[in-house]
């Protein structure tokens, strides 16, 4: 692998034996992707935290010991200095505020807190989300960055045109620490371009036609390319979020395009600059209706828990909830989690949303999800979402029946307890 000077210097110990330690793992990982050297990045976003019961060992020696054994895989326990890149805490597994209702153990989430105040001050802004594009880090159009989270880095690639692969816990530990991540896979012009069609015959315009065909797409191309073109309404940071969500959930879908809507083609030709379709894919009404029921995994219409926010939520998403729920109130059997940054709810707070949800019966969560907390409230067994993604990991995850589709259908059974769905 190719260093600069600058590099060198750190691998050497320069800047002291953390940072070191993080040259020398970026190495090492670069090498075994034949990377030929190192890119600057100003933009990391990974999973610092410690918020799960095989980490309080660690944790109970000190924090230091969390990210240098989880963060920079150190048999030592380094003197962890203040970041060198701009970087933020991803989802965490405790919501900070409602832990009691999550169930989860007070020690968790005192260790949790301790955990945030080391990496705070170590210049680690915690988001607590998996869209941190919602919440202040919007990558520019080429960007070079290092994120984690499948349904963030999609989004950056895809949507924005920023510049990542799926990275982990250690090579954003890393990153953060030396502004530098390996020069491989997307972050390539020629890595880029499509290599798989999907044309769209069905017309898709709300929320649940987003997931269904990101889903569809998942489940034909996998891990390769698609370029996606036909009957695509109106898009926005909503639908878009919620398209890739699905598309990595199904598949590994790192990276899309849809000409003329996404920033990085305008036309098809564009989109698959150099190289060609190897395979092409039809999503039709029949295709539709296949991936609907795919995803319902439940036979039992009574519902007893409702699910929204994966990824989470948007302020306008918390707003139309709440006025969906206005003078309302759920069913006695059922319990509804809206999830959000906490940075959004806190505007969901002002705006009066969240009072209304909580009228209705629901609650409002931050910082984590039922996916990645494994947490959801007692006795449920059958649950109703408008996630593609949480349908596809939570009845697997929680060893429950899953019903998936709009928020419409969603509300109409947490009122009524009964799902009716939309076909």
């Amino acid at each position: 692998m190719q260093l600069t000077d600058a590099e060198c210097a750190m691998r050497d110990g320069a800047q002291g034996d953390a940072v070191a330690a993080a040259m020398d793992l970026l190495i090492r990982y670069g090498e075994a992707l034949d990377a030929d050297r190192l890119i600057e990045t100003d933009n990391v976003a990974g999973a610092f935290n410690a918020s799960t019961p095989s980490v309080r060992p660690i944790a109970e020696r000190g924090m230091a010991e969390v990210f240098s054994k989880l963060n920079l895989d150190s048999d030592k326990t380094l003197d962890i200095p203040h970041m060198a890149a701009r970087t933020c805490q991803l989802i965490t597994g405790i919501d900070d505020q409602n832990w009691a209702l999550q169930g989860a153990d007070p020690q968790m989430i005192e260790m949790q807190r301790k955990n945030e105040a080391f990496i705070g001050k170590r210049g680690i802004n915690l988001f607590a989300t998996c869209t941190p594009y919602q919440v202040g880090n919007v990558p520019t159009f080429g960007e070079h960055c290092a994120w984690m989270e499948s349904s963030a880095v999609i989004y950056c690639n895809g949507a924005l045109g920023g510049r990542t692969n799926v990275e982990g816990k250690e090579s954003t530990g890393a990153a953060a620490l030396t502004g530098r991540i390996p020069y491989w896979g997307y972050h390539l012009t020629e890595n880029r371009f499509g290599n798989r069609h999907v044309r769209v015959d069905v017309p898709v315009n709300t929320m649940m036609d987003w997931g269904l065909l990101g889903y569809f797409t998942g489940e034909q191309v996998e891990e390769a390319i698609p370029v996606i073109e036909g009957q695509i309404g109106h898009t926005d940071l909503i639908k878009l979020k919620h398209f890739g969500a699905a598309a990595a959930s199904s598949g590994g879908v790192e990276m899309y395009h849809i000409p003329g809507r996404t920033p990085e083609a305008r036309t098809p030709d564009e989109a698959f600059g150099p190289r060609r379709a190897e395979a092409s894919f039809v999503y039709d009404a029949a295709a539709r209706k296949a991936v609907y029921e795919m995803l319902q995994t439940a036979t039992d219409p009574k519902v007893d828990f409702i699910m929204l926010g994966c990824p989470h939520n948007s302020i306008e998403q918390v707003g139309r909830i709440a006025h969906m729920l206005d003078g309302k109130r759920l069913h006695p059997d059922v319990q509804m989690w809206v999830h959000t940054p906490r940075a959004i709810r806190d505007v969901a707070v002002r705006s009066g949303y969240v009072t209304l949800i909580e009228a209705a019966g629901g609650q409002v969560m931050s910082d984590t999800c039922p996916a990645i907390s494994r947490r959801i409230p007692e006795g449920v067994r059958v649950i109703a979402t408008d996630s593609a993604k949480q349908a596809h990991y939570l009845p697997a995850i929680a060893k429950v029946q899953g019903w998936f589709g709009s928020l419409e259908a969603c509300i109409e059974a947490g009122l009524t307890g009964t799902w009716k769905g939309d076909f």
